[in-house]
């Protein structure tokens, strides 16, 4: 019985997340950035800063990626590059304002689109629900 339930939490999560994802996409377009960027601010955000190496490694891809990616980045000025003052050879990615402007907006759209889908959700399951998920994320091991 227990795999029949855990089926379908995996199940209603991936739909759930290709929801979320869809409607993110829409979210981007609108400020016209990619996902990979939009990836890659959250996780330079979350780390303060880190090296194209750090950034390589946490998205997954390959540095020369990575690099064509905060080019990109750096255009539209969400980013910057700046040299590590003791080693010329690394190079850290910062996120300027205009990157964490457009960052909190997006995200504050995509709560309004989930607030939306859940406004007939009592509070109660709301917490209720807060909570699993977050037991979810800890058990994962993130």
């Amino acid at each position: 019985m227990t795999y029949e339930y855990v089926e379908n939490i995996e199940k209603y999560l991936r739909k759930v997340d290709y929801i979320v994802r869809k409607k993110g996409r829409e979210i981007l377009n609108d400020f016209n950035m990619t996902i990979p960027q939009f990836t890659a601010l959250q996780i330079i955000v979350n780390n303060e800063s880190l090296t194209i190496g750090d950034l390589s490694q946490k998205m997954g891809l390959a540095c020369s990626t990575i690099t064509d990616l905060i080019d990109r980045m750096e255009k539209t000025e969400l980013v910057i590059r700046k040299r590590d003052a003791n080693d010329k050879r690394v190079v850290w990615i910062e996120v300027l304002p205009k990157g964490h402007d457009i960052l909190e907006k997006v995200l504050k759209k995509r709560i309004e689109f989930l607030n939306s889908k859940l406004i007939n959700i009592e509070d109660e399951d709301k917490r209720a629900l807060n909570n699993l998920l977050e037991k979810v994320y800890e058990a994962m091991g993130e």
